[in-house]
């Protein structure tokens, strides 16, 4: 049994401690968001972030957590995808299949969070999750739309737009 913090809410979650998180999260948990793509950190599609820091949860084993660290799946990144990344991966629209989406949505967040305003080397560099259908330009144009949003002024309550 492992303790987790997953979205805000600790959880019990009954699993040998050698279980990938990825595991835990689709099948203890129900959180079906991260997929499962290669099974050795390589595509990506399995990103989540741990304590702020995007990870592959399909090598990252849940005896590895603390109840304290803080898991953050593509369902818990925000509400009614009202986050600045999900907002311009629609916009841009993004995805062709769409199965790697979540991670490189988890990546992307991750990146912004660190780097408001990414240089494309920066988003090379940060975006190693692989898309199969290669989006690669759409995502990159996504996340500098995602950091316009990001950065943009809040409209203040009540004013006319």
């Amino acid at each position: 049994m492992a303790k987790l913090n997953i979205n805000g809410k600790v959880q019990d979650v009954k699993v040998e401690d050698d279980t990938p998180l990825l595991w835990a999260l689709r099948e203890q948990v129900g959180l079906t968001g991260t997929k499962y793509g290669c099974g050795v950190a390589a595509c990506g599609s399995c990103s989540v972030h741990i304590n702020g820091e995007v990870r592959r949860s399909c090598v990252t084993p849940v005896g590895s957590l603390k109840a304290t660290d803080k898991i953050v799946t593509i369902e818990g990144l925000s509400k009614g995808a009202t986050h600045a990344v999900q907002k311009a991966w629609a916009e841009v629209d993004v995805p062709q299949c769409g199965y790697c989406q979540s991670g490189q949505i988890m990546a992307a967040s991750a990146l912004l969070a660190k780097n408001a305003k990414p240089t494309d080397a920066d988003i090379d560099a940060a975006m190693t999750n692989i898309c199969r259908c290669g989006t690669y330009q759409r995502i990159r144009k996504a996340i500098h739309r995602a950091a316009e949003i990001a950065s943009a002024p809040k409209a203040k309550e009540g004013a006319k737009a």
